[in-house]
């Protein structure tokens, strides 16, 4: 069994993945297929390819349950879809599903398309825009207001935008620290269950007062949670806070990197903006114009390719074999997509951002599985499709009005969380010219 090398007595290989975790995650790959991580005393075994991601997600998913990670995730979301397992996670999601269906999310699109548009109508020539902060309130904005009708849900939408980042920020640290730390109350932890107490509360109210004013009339997810009477108002909270935690960081680092993108390569960022005045022109982007934005959809995926979920883990509940190696059961396994996404052998110039390779043309020549941003099998994301729509459209919004230039002497830098976000990214907007002869 190869193991990582670097690890220190008692802490094994956390200080590498406090001081650099994308350069030690991406590196693991060099040393083989399934590699040994230790966090602290606690051997964890990272599968470095797209094919034993997809081991452990699709064809052996019946083999694992939700492992460390998500287990760091429940004071905040409880036995909500992203951690359940089993019967509990295959009933909640049917649950959930409808929620999500295209009907729904052309619902959903009218307030994204709201909120984009209020979005570029506050912003003033000449200003210092931080896009990762615009777009982190515009998700969780956005976010909150298809949870919880804007009437009752005021409340929430402030406790999601004071909590849920500092939720995030602490989440990954306390999924890679030794687990003697779990109990101690070190500032991750202290910060963390705060947050998460303070989020859960406040959507315990909401609930409360959704029970008392009565939702029937009402096309939010919450209404439609609490029709759902196999649901206690512990599991419509706990379901609330999973699609918080998992809708707000994921679309908002999406977003602020493809801006981020687009503006070091204008010759992508000139045929994108062509792209939505032929197809939107003047008027406010519709959930119908999302499938005719290809250029926007491809620049995305790259984005969401070079800056991809951080870590993912799973719990083998029984005996499993991967890629030689055999796991008794009890056995923590992890992967990085932000480091699968990456791998040379499967990317041409992996680093570099390059929306060409998700044209029809090109896109067959990466291997199915490759590229999995919303996770696979029974456990894949259940917001994808609202995730890519609430993307599309702030794009679209934003760009047909505003030129984005960066800010001279700053150099993003990633931050470790449930995705690779940027620490910051300032531009200043300037209107974009139009081209007036067509």
């Amino acid at each position: 069994m190869p193991r990582a090398p670097g690890a220190v007595p008692l802490l094994g290989h956390v200080l590498q993945l406090v001081r650099d975790p994308f350069t030690f995650l991406s590196s693991l790959r060099q040393h083989g297929d399934v590699v040994r991580v230790n966090l602290g005393t606690l051997p964890v075994y990272f599968v470095t390819s797209a094919d034993l991601a997809q081991e452990v997600m699709v064809r052996q998913a019946r083999r694992f349950e939700k492992g460390r990670f998500f287990d760091q995730l429940k004071p905040l979301v409880g036995n909500g879809i992203a951690t359940a397992s089993g019967e509990v996670h295959h009933r909640n999601r049917r649950l959930l599903q409808p929620m999500f269906t295209k009907e729904r999310i052309a619902d959903y699109s009218d307030i994204m398309s709201r909120n984009a548009r209020a979005l570029a109508d506050a912003w003033q020539p000449g200003q210092t825009v931080d896009l990762e902060l615009a777009m982190a309130e515009y998700s969780i904005e956005t976010l909150a207001e298809t949870l919880f009708s804007t009437d009752i849900g005021r409340p929430a939408v402030k406790a999601v935008r004071d909590n849920l980042p500092v939720v995030l920020a602490n989440l990954l640290k306390r999924a890679m620290s030794p687990k003697a730390l779990d109990r101690l109350p070190i500032r991750a932890n202290r910060e963390f269950d705060a947050a998460a107490a303070s989020l859960k509360s406040v959507i315990d109210d909401v609930i409360a007062a959704a029970r008392r004013e009565g939702a029937s009339d009402r096309h939010d997810l919450l209404s439609l949670l609490l029709k759902e009477k196999a649901l206690s108002d512990t599991e419509v909270r706990d379901e609330l806070s999973t699609i918080l935690f998992a809708g707000a960081e994921t679309t908002a680092a999406a977003l602020a990197w493809t801006f981020h993108e687009l503006a070091s390569h204008p010759d992508v960022e000139r045929k994108i903006v062509e792209e939505i005045h032929e197809v939107v022109g003047d008027r406010q982007v519709t959930i119908q114009d999302i499938p005719k934005l290809t250029g926007i959809r491809r620049a995305l995926d790259e984005a969401v390719r070079l800056h991809g979920v951080t870590i993912l883990m799973r719990r083998t509940t029984t005996e499993v074999e991967l890629g030689g190696v055999t796991l008794p059961a009890g056995t923590e396994v992890a992967f990085s997509l932000y480091a699968i996404h990456r791998d040379p052998d499967v990317f041409d110039d992996a680093d570099t951002f390059s929306p060409d390779r998700w044209l029809p043309e090109n896109r067959d020549n990466i291997p199915r599985g490759a590229f999995t941003p919303f996770g696979g099998g029974n456990h894949k994301c259940i917001g994808e499709q609202y995730a890519w729509t609430e993307a599309t459209i702030a794009l679209a919004t934003l760009l047909s009005e505003w030129q984005f230039t960066p800010v001279p002497g700053h150099t993003p830098k990633e931050v470790a969380s449930a995705v690779a976000h940027a620490d910051s990214i300032p531009m200043t907007v300037t209107r974009r010219a139009r081209d007036t002869s067509r």
